[in-house]
């Protein structure tokens, strides 16, 4: 078969994830259906009701009701007590690899999940062997090309998660044992997916790196308005290609989303008038031993006519990003909750 690097990007290649049981996998899979479709049938229920009179509440009165119900099962619910995804073995390799190259072996001898391009599943094998992609089509170690780009985005802070180097500022990490009590998280060596979870960063880096992915995807909307202003990282239209939903594939974390590459990205959608309103946003979650982040992206809805009269240049919009040194914690749902609140308060002004 065929792998395409696209394919790579959008998790469509087959390539398997830490489970190597095709079985399991389908079953998890169904499972996370199922649950789907009875959150949907309760959404249409609701909807229908309002419909025909019987729910008088406001929308927003009802939104309010959903959240609280949901930030306190949350609230009740331990961290990493449920996650059987951190269960699999190749999560906590300690094996020092010298290149991503080298890396391969741990799954290049494993059959493919599914013809590539026919359905989603996320690997982060599938980024080691996009990361061995750069390598060869570079000249460069992957590593070495990685750190040049965080230099030239001044993103000093963002390094590798090397155990034996010193790091300033690193963070201890933890998870909840099987007794629900929290503990010191175990020794692991990243060195085999670095483009999958290889990275230690901090929140300031992360906000650069969305400020100049922002300013990439809304520079061509001012660029013939204000000839001072400087080209972006990206072409607009890379980051636009980045950001646009890809056919077959989910988003597990954010139900309105699809997956793009290497973006979860939700659409901008309003059905009917006085309804629920969908802005458009990108974001990706992180989860690794000991660590669990979120970045998020909600470009401001850019008037063509305005532009030029703006006084201020991209980028335009509200980033958000969170990193805590807690295993399996969900934060998407928080960050965007986060990033409406200062949109609102942006509008109000």
């Amino acid at each position: 078969v065929t792998i395409t690097t696209r394919q790579l990007v959008s998790h469509l290649s087959g390539i398997r994830h830490y489970e190597k049981d095709i079985t399991k996998v389908k079953e998890e899979k169904e499972k996370a259906n199922r649950a789907l479709k009875l959150t949907k049938s309760h959404q249409d229920k609701e909807q229908k009701a309002k419909e025909e009179g019987k729910g008088t509440e406001n929308t927003d009165c009802v939104k309010q009701k959903k959240e609280h119900g949901s930030e306190t099962k949350s609230r009740n619910s331990k961290p990493g007590r449920n996650d059987k995804e951190f269960e699999q073995e190749e999560y906590y390799l300690k094996e020092k690899f010298e290149s991503v190259i080298e890396s391969l072996k741990i799954f290049k001898n494993d059959p493919l999940f599914f013809k590539p391009g026919d359905q989603f599943l996320y690997s982060t094998y599938g980024f080691t062997l996009l990361s061995a992609v750069v390598e060869r089509a570079s000249g460069q170690k992957f590593t070495d090309y990685m750190l040049k780009m965080f230099r030239d985005l001044d993103m000093l802070s963002t390094v590798l998660d090397d155990n034996e180097a010193m790091i300033y500022n690193r963070a201890r990490c933890y998870i909840y044992n099987k007794k629900g009590r929290l503990v010191n998280a175990p020794y692991v060596d990243n060195s085999y997916k670095w483009a999958g979870g290889g990275f230690l960063s901090s929140v300031g880096d992360l906000l650069k790196f969305g400020n100049a992915l922002l300013y990439s995807y809304q520079a061509g909307q001012f660029k013939n308005k204000n000839s001072k202003l400087l080209p972006g990282y990206l072409k607009p239209s890379t980051v636009a290609m980045m950001w646009t939903p890809v056919p077959k594939t989910e988003v597990s974390w954010d139900r309105d989303g699809k997956y793009a590459m290497a973006w979860a990205v939700v659409e901008k959608n309003q059905q009917c008038g006085c309804c629920r309103q969908q802005r458009h946003y990108a974001s990706h979650t992180g989860g690794a031993v000991g660590a669990s982040s979120v970045l998020l992206i909600l470009p401001e809805e850019l008037d063509p006519e305005a532009v030029g009269t703006w006084p201020v240049a991209p980028p335009r919009g509200v980033i958000v990003t969170i990193i805590c040194n807690m295993q399996s914690v969900s934060l998407n749902s928080t960050a965007l909750k986060i990033a409406r609140e200062f949109d609102r308060e942006k509008q109000a002004r």
